[in-house]
């Protein structure tokens, strides 16, 4: 026995060894591609700004969209089947040419109901752009890779600040002075406009073309941080609509959740050499102390009505996974089905007529037999789930058998 511990601490000390001294002399190498996802700690992921919105937005719901807000804003409307009614500020840092036509189009209509829409990119939905009339234009940076970002408001400029690894910048263009109003620059010297807010209706709708600024490399170096502050200062203090990356990736084909926990270990090399060579050694350990080992005698349980807890785990399968749509069918059809058991009917054609035979029937009251009927041809007519959705079929179905 105190062979075999002697030989798991040799094993921990050889690993602990490894993993602190195979990354000397080695180059690292800096991911500098432009993300803008908030699960990201690289230069220009934006983790450290998703998690200081509780801060800059205190005793505000922090809400993150991981769907197209076409989907997220109708379904969170008076009209729609959401948990609430969306009323707030809409956030979206980069990546906002991958929205919709319809939800840009929602966002617009977000706006036009007294709420506030922000968006920070390079460029504009066309449908956006369109409906502000707004042009946007870049310029090379032909001296270096420095840009100066400015406030209109004088109070703000001791908020002013550069920002580095920038080869050009985008500005409006025939810009309309009169019904946008001019909040920033860049380059002092010729005055170029990047930030405006566009009043729209009952709300507003404020564009900022440098969503650099908001990255982790720059709110960490130096004061630039004050900038950041300072732009999002304009936004009223309401709840955010913060949309993600996950969605652009989703759109394209991306998993949401494609890497797992251990994924940035193993990306380390160190680390990644060590876990395979405890992985061997422990292989090693397990083959040549097997035969030295007695055989554990098996007890042999009596089987199990397991019915029940198969049922359980595929349900929390999908609800897990959050496949509404597939739980949602199968409930439904679990429904149907045990409707053309229990009360010999013909589940083909849910109208007027199959309400009345179901409620005289079952002896359920017809106003609660049209309500679940009615809401599952609803829900067969939809493309996309919520589990708000799942959730209120359930209930109703529950009423349906609690006569």
């Amino acid at each position: 026995m105190k062979k075999s511990y002697l030989i798991i601490a040799l094993i921990i000390g050889l690993i602990i060894i490894l993993a602190t001294t195979m990354d000397f002399g080695i180059t690292r190498t800096i991911d500098w591609e432009e993300t803008y996802d908030e699960r990201s700690n690289k230069p220009y992921g934006l983790s450290v700004l998703y998690k200081e919105l509780d801060r800059l937005f205190e005793g505000k719901k922090i809400r993150t969209l991981y769907h197209q807000p076409s989907s997220y804003f109708y379904a969170n409307s008076e009209d729609g089947y959401g948990d609430h009614v969306a009323k707030g500020t809409y956030m979206c840092i980069g990546n906002s040419t991958y929205l919709s036509f319809e939800s840009v189009d929602e966002l617009i209509r977000f706006a036009a109901e007294g709420n506030t829409v922000f968006i920070s990119d390079y460029y504009l939905p066309g449908n956006l752009a369109d409906t502000l009339g707004l042009e946007v234009d870049y310029v090379v940076n032909e001296t270096d890779s420095i840009s100066q970002l400015s406030f209109e408001n004088r109070s703000l400029q001791s908020s002013n600040t550069l920002i580095d690894r920038n080869l050009g910048d985008f500005y409006f263009t025939d810009l309309d002075s009169i019904s946008h109003t001019i909040l920033g620059y860049t380059d002092n010297k010729k005055k170029r406009v990047n930030f405006i807010k566009a009043p729209f209706e009952k709300g507003n709708i404020f564009i900022h073309l440098q969503p650099k600024i908001f990255t982790n490399y720059n709110i960490l170096k130096e004061e630039r941080y004050q900038y950041t502050e300072a732009v999002l200062s304009y936004l009223p203090e309401d709840d955010i609509y913060y949309d993600s990356f996950v969605k652009y990736q989703s759109a394209y084909g991306g998993d949401v959740e494609q890497e797992s926990e251990l994924s940035w270990f193993l990306q380390q090399r160190a680390f990644r050499w060590a876990w395979y060579f405890a992985l061997l050694l422990t292989l090693l350990f397990v083959i040549f102390n097997a035969k030295r080992r007695q055989r554990i005698v098996e007890v042999v349980k009596p089987l199990q009505n397991t019915t029940l807890a198969f049922v359980k785990t595929i349900s929390n399968l999908y609800f897990e996974t959050k496949d509404h749509q597939n739980l949602i069918e199968k409930k439904i059809a679990y429904f149907l089905e045990r409707i053309r058991i229990d009360f010999n009917l013909d589940t083909e054609l849910l109208d007027e007529e199959f309400i009345e035979k179901l409620s005289s029937k079952s002896g359920v009251k017809k106003e609660q037999v049209a309500q679940v009927i009615n809401y599952i041809s609803w829900l067969r007519r939809k493309r996309q789930y919520f589990e708000s959705n799942l959730i209120t079929l359930n209930k109703y179905i529950e009423e349906f058998y609690s006569r």
